[in-house]
């Protein structure tokens, strides 16, 4: 089920990210605009458009989340790949994006304080390159 799933959302997603599914929606909204007289511009014509777009809207979210997840998670697999592969890399950042906010806020600040050093023994270096 998931692999259809999968599949299937992968497909949606392209079709309707294209130029193509664009044009198409605003010729719907076109055309339903132009249909407006001859239904006298009622609440039912009006009931169209808005449960339309309504019901495509709410399945379109789980399609578009489930595409983001995927592609979020092969991200990041490649960037663990990368650090895996660096030896000079910190290995313990490999799967952080499971921690809790707690902790990537002390790895935030941990590296808020390398960047302050390594910008500091630049300017260092800089200057006594300069002198």
């Amino acid at each position: 089920m998931q692999r259809m799933f999968a599949k299937f959302s992968r497909a949606i997603a392209k079709a309707v990210g294209s130029p193509y599914a664009c044009v198409l929606a605003a010729l719907s909204v076109v055309l339903w605009a132009l249909t407006g007289p001859v239904f006298g511009f009622s609440e039912t014509w009006q009931l169209v458009i808005n449960t339309g777009t309504t019901i495509i809207t709410f399945l379109m979210v789980f399609l578009i989340q489930n595409s983001q997840n995927r592609d979020a998670e092969a991200l990041q697999l490649k960037l663990d790949e990368i650090i895996f592969a660096l030896s000079a890399a910190d290995d313990s950042m490999i799967d952080i994006e499971r921690l809790d906010q707690e902790s990537l806020d002390a790895l935030q600040k941990r590296y808020e304080t390398v960047l302050k050093t390594a910008k500091q023994k630049r300017e260092k270096d800089g200057a006594s390159k300069e002198a």
